[in-house]
Order: structure tokens, then C-alpha cells, then sequence
């Protein structure tokens, strides 16, 4: 299960993890070197900063290498969250955030010759009890200073019951942008090590110390003046950012079909989730289909969904073909925008950027700049919509209240539920959860091989489920994922399931 974007890539040496001693101190150390870490980076490089990027596994591994890589100020419904919950200034401060966002990021790419398209963005109903959503969305974008408007036709294969549009917005594979990232952080002095995992920070007088695991099986220190936690859900609890974010997952699928790809960008107002868009590679134009999505850890049945989009796809599509197949992971905020700032309030050391739900392409630079300018000393009114502390938080204490009811429930529904699973057999490609409380036991079998795992994940004792549809297992609680043999793929955990036998 490779992206688009992942595939076909060549070989790039593991970037080197802190094999000198000299290596392992920084005036800021940037964890995660996805598009938000990077660009902080880059920033901070230019500004003369030393800086050092710890990446548990490779550069766009997470949510940037596995995007729909939308660079979009129309996103989906995003706009009616924030606009029911916030003031229209606010509102205005979160586009105005994504506007610079995006224009440095398609200015960047410009000087730097990577390929953008400009393509025009939507977002429709896809039925007629849909519409509302749609025009709801519309009204909200025009009250935060979008210059959207409605149209009742498209040229597409896929019911279309009207929806909004805005132009000029822009679409782009977002690996060579990394690749440049880490190409000028370099040139700059700045450094990367990949496979370096952070398992916590302390203080060590004045300074930070970052305690890292690297993919040699080395534990080591590092030191900084000031860390950047670009990691999709900060892998530090201070903060309490795990009970104000809900994690989703979602799925894409690249096609090849016949005759010409739709173009434009659109995503459905109403459920299931529908979304494509065109993509330019040497062997000609993809069109990709994305949807399916699912609170982390809490749907049974992931695959089913994946396979209800793949016939969507090849049903408007007539001779579509599968090309590719991947998953993201994304944060929704309990108050419908992200949090950039200190992990807590004064506390300027830690730096987090989270929250971005599922629009990181814009939000994820909006959070570099803020970040970068905060750490710098300077300010950006527009900032204040991304406030990792703010008073307009408290629009979100309701949502807050039921996701984290949910996840007392999820919790104690853990423990309890494998009691009736006690003797059922994992087969293939499938995981079971079983035993008493005492001695519970994760099995799996995938590719022929059976694994049993200890199903407790190690962020805070939530008790996993198995995804069908990525053959992993994930915490229903805060979203940890880890591979069948237990393999920590996404925080917050920042350690593996421990392995039985």
C-alpha cells in the first residue's frame, strides 16, 4: 500500500542519524519532516538558526506522502464549522492564514521549478438532500472573504446537483516539494536525520533534551534551545492536545481511464465523502478518488467502504483501472481550527501545529510561517485564528465533552469485549483482539504469517482494533497505529505493542 506519490520514487539514502556527538544539539529541533516541518525548518535555516529535523521514519512518510495534495482555499465544509462556531473576523483571520499559506507555497514551488497545477476547486452536492450542506458552505465562504460562487452544472461523470465553486486554486505532487525542502535546509546548515524516533522531551537546565530512539536500535540524547512538534498529533501529553482532536482515516485510489481524466478538484458536501482529482505523471493523466473515511480504531468494517469507492470510481468511469491504493491520517479539532502555539499557555520551549483536518497543504505551511515568525519574535494578526490557547476554544467544550465520553467508552469497551472472542481463530488478512482482561492477546495473520501481540497500546492503555482495509492495528482511543508485528506506525504512542513469544 504505496501512494501515488511514494511509488516509483528513487532511492534516496536514509538521511544520517546522529552518528557524531556533535550532531546531537540545535538552537531548534523540528520532530517530523512532513510539509509543516520542513518549512519550519527551512525558515528558521534562513534566519540563521541552527536546526536539526528528527523524522521517526522517512520525509513524508505521514500525512504529506499520503495526501490528496489539494492546495485549497475551498475546503470541503470546513468553512460552516468554523463559521457557526467563531466570528466572522475569526473566520476571515483562518482564510487569511491559508491565502499566505498557499501563495508561499505556490511561490516557492515557482522559484524552485516544481510542478503546480491550477485547477478550480468545488465543493457539491452529489444528492438533493445535499444541497443545503452546499449552500450553507456557500454563505459562510462569502461571509469569510472567499470569492466564491454557485454553479449548477458541471462537466462531470458523477451526480451533480450544483455546488460551490472557486477558481485558481491549485493541485501538485508534493514529494519534490520535500525533497527541496531538505535540499535548502541543507544548503542552509540545517540537518536531517530519518529513522531518529522521539520518545520524550525533558529539561535539562535552561535547554531541552530530547530522548531518541533510532532505527539502529541506539538511545540517545539531543539538546535544543526550542523544539517544534510537526508530528500530525503532538507525542507530548502536556497540552491534553489527545482529548481535543479526533482522529479520521481515509483512503484514495489512483485509476487509469480511458479517454480524458475529469479535471477540477471537487469534494461532496454530503455522505459518503467523494473526492477526485486529476494527476499528471510520466505515463500520463490519473484521476484519484478519495472518500471511505472513519474515526480512527472504530470502524469494523474499512474494507467494505474502500470497495463501495473503488465501484463508485469504476462506475462513473467505465474501464477504470486501479493503479494505486493508500491511506492518510488526519486531525479534526473539537473547535474547528487548528492549534499553533505553545503546548501550554507561556510555554514557548514546545512549539505544536496540529489540527488541520485533512486540508494540510495550505494550513500546514499557515502553521510554519506562524510558528517560524513566533519563534523569531515576530507576529502575524491573522495568527490568532490558529491559537494553540485562545478564549475562542470554548466554542469547542461540547464536542470535547462527547469525543472524550466516547473514548471512556471505547476504553472500557476494550477490555470487556475480547471476554466473548475467547477461541476465535485470526485468518487471513484479518486480526482478533481475545482473553480475559488479564491476558489479552492480539492475532493477526497477513501474507500467511501469524503474529500475537500484546493489544494494549502504550499511549494510554486503550485496547486496538484491527483495520481491515490497511491491515493494521489502531487505538480507538487517540488513533495510535501500529503494523501486525506491533511496529509503531503513527503517535501518539511513541512505542511499539509489545510482541508475545
Amino acid at each position: 500500500m504505496t501512494s501515488l506519490w511514494l511509488a516509483d520514487r528513487p532511492d534516496r539514502p536514509m538521511a544520517p542519524t546522529l552518528a557524531d556527538e556533535s550532531d546531537r544539539s540545535a538552537d531548534v529541533v523540528v520532530i517530523g519532516a512532513g510539509i509543516t516541518g520542513l518549512v519550519t525548518a527551512v525558515l528558521l535555516a534562513r534566519a540563521g538558526k541552527d536546526v536539526l529535523v528528527l523524522e521517526a521514519r522517512t520525509a513524508g512518510a505521514g500525512a504529506t506522502g499520503n495526501t490528496t495534495a489539494k492546495i485549497s482555499l475551498l475546503q470541503g465544509t470546513r468553512m460552516t464549522d468554523i463559521v457557526a462556531r467563531h466570528s466572522p473576523k475569526v473566520a476571515r483571520q483562518y482564510v487569511q492564514g491559508n491565502l499566505e499559506g498557499q501563495q508561499w507555497l505556490i511561490d516557492y514551488c515557482a522559484a524552485r521549478d516544481i510542478d503546480v497545477q491550477r485547477e478550480t476547486a468545488y465543493t457539491y452536492a452529489q444528492t438533493l438532500e445535499g444541497l443545503g450542506a452546499a449552500e450553507a458552505e456557500l454563505s459562510a465562504c462569502r461571509a469569510a472573504g472567499l470569492n466564491v460562487d454557485w454553479v449548477d452544472e458541471a462537466d462531470v461523470p458523477f451526480p451533480f446537483h450544483g455546488g460551490v465553486r472557486l477558481t485558481d486554486q491549485a493541485q501538485f505532487d508534493p514529494m519534490p516539494l520535500l525533497d527541496s525542502l531538505i535540499d535548502e535546509l541543507g544548503e542552509r546548515g540545517g540537518r536531517l536525520a530519518e529513522g531518529a524516533r522521539v520518545h520524550r522531551v525533558s529539561h535539562d537546565g535552561a535547554r531541552l533534551k530530547l530522548h531518541v530512539h533510532t532505527h539502529t536500535g541506539a538511545e540517545l540524547e539531543v539538546v535544543a534551545d526550542q523544539c517544534v512538534l510537526a508530528t500530525g498529533i503532538p507525542i507530548l501529553d502536556r497540552g491534553g492536545f489527545f482529548a481535543r482532536l479526533t482522529p479520521h482515516r481515509s483512503y484514495c485510489m489512483a485509476f487509469r481511464v480511458p479517454g480524458n481524466v475529469t479535471r477540477g478538484m471537487y469534494i461532496s458536501a454530503d455522505s459518503p465523502t467523494r473526492s477526485t482529482r486529476s494527476a499528471p505523471t510520466a505515463d500520463g493523466e490519473l484521476l484519484i478518488v478519495g472518500g471511505a473515511g472513519h474515526p480512527v480504531g472504530r470502524r469494523n468494517d474499512a474494507a467494505a467502504s474502500v470497495e463501495e469507492l473503488a465501484t463508485w470510481a469504476k462506475f462513473h468511469w467505465p474501464g477504470a483501472v486501479q493503479t494505486h491504493y493508500w491511506s492518510a491520517q488526519d486531525y479534526a479539532p473539537v473547535d474547528a481550527l487548528p492549534y499553533v502555539g505553545p503546548i501550554l499557555p507561556g510555554h514557548d520551549k514546545i512549539q505544536v501545529a496540529t489540527g488541520f483536518d485533512k486540508w494540510g497543504m495550505t494550513n500546514g505551511v499557515a502553521a510554519a510561517l506562524a510558528l517560524a515568525g513566533r519563534i523569531l519574535g515576530g507576529r502575524m494578526d491573522w495568527a490568532a485564528a490558529y491559537a494553540s490557547w485562545s478564549p475562542h476554544e470554548l466554542s469547542g467544550i461540547p464536542a470535547a465533552v462527547q469525543a472524550n465520553l466516547t473514548v471512556g467508552f471505547n476504553l472500557a469497551k476494550g477490555w470487556i469485549a475480547p471476554l466473548t472472542r475467547i477461541g476465535t481463530p485470526a485468518v487471513e488478512d484479518c486480526g482478533v483482539v481475545s482473553g480475559p482482561p488479564w491476558h489479552l492477546e492480539a492475532h493477526s495473520v497477513v501474507d500467511g504469517i501469524a503474529r500475537t501481540v500484546s493489544p494494549v497500546c502504550p499511549h494510554l492503555g486503550g485496547i486496538v482494533n484491527w483495520n481491515d482495509a490497511d491491515k493494521s492495528w489502531e487505538c480507538p482511543l487517540h488513533g495510535s497505529r501500529f503494523a501486525p508485528d506491533g511496529t509503531l506506525l503513527e503517535g501518539p504512542a511513541t512505542r511499539d505493542l509489545t510482541r508475545s513469544g
